[in-house]
């Protein structure tokens, strides 16, 4: 039986308080399951805006997608994680992955680390994370016994410790591009290698964990060409039948685009998935069909 449907919204934009809150009961109304925030600079803090989201809704989940670990000393993040989920009332999923913009760490004034470095400081993250809200002397208390763990994964490394870990893996469907900064979509033929390989570290699990996307581009249309101009600019190795079969797009007719939702739960196992706030309003439709398919 598959694992039921959730959806989540990344939101990236800055608001003032009016707007976010607004922002946030519009998301909530669409259907979403879980309202996300970024951690990039020049976007919202996390933590604060979580706070702001609950105090405008009353049902989704509230995560962060994903903190960069290299921002975070574990101490101080346990803090933040404890009073977020008391103050939200024990609606809070918290995703870590290690940070892939040099250049953010670089304004910051704080150490980037090759990427063993990044997995490893991540990993250390993550069982002081468990130590500390695990202990009933470690002030203050989250409201949930366990805050729900969310790892952005794609490499090896990141694969096994969320095997070991995360209550959800959040595949990227990208790997990290030339430029620095950048991602490089995966094929679908890629992606299954990693769904694969994270199956055969994660063999050994007592409960499997929620399977995530991020999906960068949704557009329901019946002409999806105009849509994907810029992706196929920013990567002018891709057809645009290429482009279309890349499990991050999902654009086309609604029939198509709800089709392809339902196909790569089953091929991959995707069961929850986040799109990015542009695609709010545009996502919406499919989740209102699979969920009338599914009622």
């Amino acid at each position: 039986m598959p694992r039921p449907f959730r959806f989540g919204v990344n939101l990236l934009t800055p608001s003032p308080a009016a707007e976010w809150r607004a922002k946030c009961r519009r998301a909530e109304e669409l259907g979403y399951d879980v309202i996300l925030v970024p951690d990039h600079l020049g976007m919202v803090a996390p933590f604060p805006a979580l706070v702001a989201a609950a105090e405008a809704t009353e049902r989704p989940r509230l995560g962060t997608f994903v903190l960069n670990a290299g921002f975070w000393n574990p101490a101080l993040l346990a803090r933040e994680v404890a009073t977020t989920d008391a103050l939200t009332g024990g609606r809070l999923e918290l995703g870590l992955g290690t940070g892939y913009v040099q250049a953010e760490h670089e304004t910051a004034g704080l150490p980037y680390g090759s990427p063993r470095e990044r997995v490893d400081h991540l990993r250390r993250t993550v069982r002081e994370l468990d130590r500390l809200l695990g202990s009933e002397e470690f002030q203050p208390r989250p409201a949930q016994s366990r805050v729900p763990l969310l790892i952005g994964a794609n490499g090896d490394r990141m694969l096994r410790l969320t095997a070991e870990h995360a209550d959800i893996t959040a595949f990227t469907g990208a790997r990290p591009g030339t430029a620095p900064g950048t991602l490089t979509p995966l094929t679908a033929e890629e992606l299954d290698e990693r769904v694969a390989r994270y199956r055969k570290l994660a063999a050994g699990r007592a409960e499997p964990a929620e399977l995530n996307l991020l999906i960068q581009l949704v557009a329901v249309t019946d002409d999806p060409e105009p849509v994907l101009k810029p992706l196929l600019e920013r990567q002018p190795g891709l057809t645009l039948d290429q482009a279309l079969a890349l499990p991050i797009v999902l654009a086309g007719p609604l029939d198509d685009v709800v089709e392809r939702v339902r196909a790569q739960r089953e091929r991959f196992g995707f069961s929850y998935l986040t799109v990015l706030e542009p695609s709010m309003e545009a996502f919406a439709p499919v989740m209102e069909r699979l969920r009338e398919e599914s009622a």
